[in-house]
């Protein structure tokens, strides 16, 4: 008879256990497209990022110790030290070589440049121009890797933001690409031809042809762009440069990676440069480069942390706002079911049944609703994701066993906590009362 009367009192009323399930999947969908942006931001954000060039520079430690008289650096352009290029696959192999996205040498030699622009399928020679900054870089340059294989990198992939009318000059080519601003005032065009000269030059080396101009919105647009190689021989600096950009995928900083390394424990220090934050990548690359000082871009790296930090901290707040307001309608309808079976509740009291049963029962039958809704909700949330994915950061989220048993989890707690209330009423339900119609 008990059973029976269980069984007949939570098999009816299929309304409230709906509108409860409903509440649940709402919740539990918007939970689970949070959730999985939110797991899955930090990577994409950080790789789109990279769209703002490097996050670390690399200078010769003796040009850490500027001379400066009045705030004015007095040191030539030329002048400094130097950093070995063959040291540059040692970047590959640091404990986070795989969030080492890209790095370009740089050298920059003062020297003449000389326009031959064409004119009726001839190369008609201008005058020299003195003090040219002429820049020597990789545009695509293949670097040999320790264990095997290589790794191609250049400044197409530090200044992204560099803009190209044409194409890169080819590594080992006699090419060149030349600034808008002097493009613009010595009339050169793509196809034409540019030789350079640096020093007491005897011999003038073969022009260089225009294959690009180059629009970055800084200085250089003022300057010309050759191959490493080039500038080197230019500089009489065979296989050196003197500053080096790299683009690292890195973590932003909390108050943690601000600490002073030097201040940390040994199990801190192991915490801190296991983690790819800004700095521990720089001393890295410092370890691995001796002479050098590894500077952190800070607007950059900055920037970077303040908006990962934000859209993280809006998505988590989507995500308790969720679960209120599906703990809200689990507990109206839990309410409303409570008061709608009181008259079954207080005759199974008057059978035998204790307040603990039926608060059992009650929980039960709610724990299985959300088993249920969350499921339903996992499902839609995954659709969610991967529209918001898509949208938003052009990818969608992979969905993960993790976050399938985390939503499954939060249905639970937030199905109990909204049914307490209710649960604890229906356990104080008097039968006698109840039986008389009172």
């Amino acid at each position: 008879m008990f059973l029976r009367l269980v069984a007949d009192s939570f098999g009816r009323r299929p309304r409230h256990k709906l509108l409860t399930g409903a509440a649940l999947a709402l919740g539990m969908g918007v939970v689970t497209a949070a959730l999985g942006v939110a797991l899955d931001v930090g990577d994409r954000l950080a790789k789109e990022f990279r769209s703002l060039g490097a996050n670390l520079v690399v200078t010769p430690t003796a040009d850490s110790l500027p001379l400066e008289i009045g705030g004015v650096d007095y040191r030539p352009v030329n002048a400094g030290a130097y950093l070995p290029e063959a040291d540059l696959p040692k970047l590959k192999t640091i404990f986070w070589h795989n969030n080492i996205m890209g790095f370009a040498p740089i050298l920059e030699v003062r020297g003449e440049a000389r326009p031959f622009v064409l004119n009726d399928s001839v190369h008609q020679p201008g005058n020299w121009v003195e003090n040219v900054p002429i820049v020597g870089t990789w545009a695509d340059h293949a670097v040999p890797l320790p264990e095997g294989g290589e790794f191609r990198t250049g400044v197409a992939k530090t200044n992204p933001w560099w803009q190209i009318a044409g194409r890169w000059f080819s590594e080992g080519a006699k090419e060149c690409v030349v600034g808008a601003a002097f493009a613009k005032e010595h009339r050169v065009h793509i196809a034409d031809s540019v030789s350079l000269a640096s020093g007491d030059v005897t011999i003038i080396p073969a022009p260089l042809t225009v294959t690009g101009i180059l629009a970055s919105g800084g200085p250089e647009e003022a300057s010309i762009v050759v191959p490493l190689s080039y500038a080197q021989s230019l500089a009489r600096k065979p296989g050196e440069y003197r500053k080096l950009y790299v683009s690292a995928l890195t973590k932003p900083e909390d108050a943690f990676a601000r600490k002073d390394p030097k201040s940390m424990t040994p199990a801190e220090f192991d915490r801190w440069y296991c983690t790819p934050y800004i700095s521990s990548i720089a001393l890295q690359i410092s370890e691995q480069l001796p002479g050098t000082d590894v500077r952190v871009i800070r607007r950059v790296a900055e920037g970077e942390g303040q908006i990962l930090t934000h859209v993280v901290m809006l998505l988590w707040l989507v995500t308790l706002a969720a679960m209120l307001a599906a703990a809200l309608a689990v507990g109206a309808c839990s309410a409303a079911s409570v008061i709608e079976r009181q008259v079954e509740i207080g005759l199974m009291k008057a059978l035998g049944a204790g307040s603990a049963t039926v608060a059992f029962l009650l929980a039960a039958e709610q724990l299985l609703l959300a088993f249920v809704g969350g499921g339903i909700g996992y499902a839609l949330g995954i659709v969610l994701a991967r529209l918001v994915g898509e949208r938003i950061f052009g990818a969608a989220p992979e969905p993960t066993l993790l976050v399938f048993l985390v939503v499954i989890g939060i249905a639970a707690t937030v199905t109990l906590l909204g049914s307490a209330i209710p649960l604890r009423r229906a356990s104080r339900i008097e039968p006698a009362p109840i039986l008389r119609g009172e």
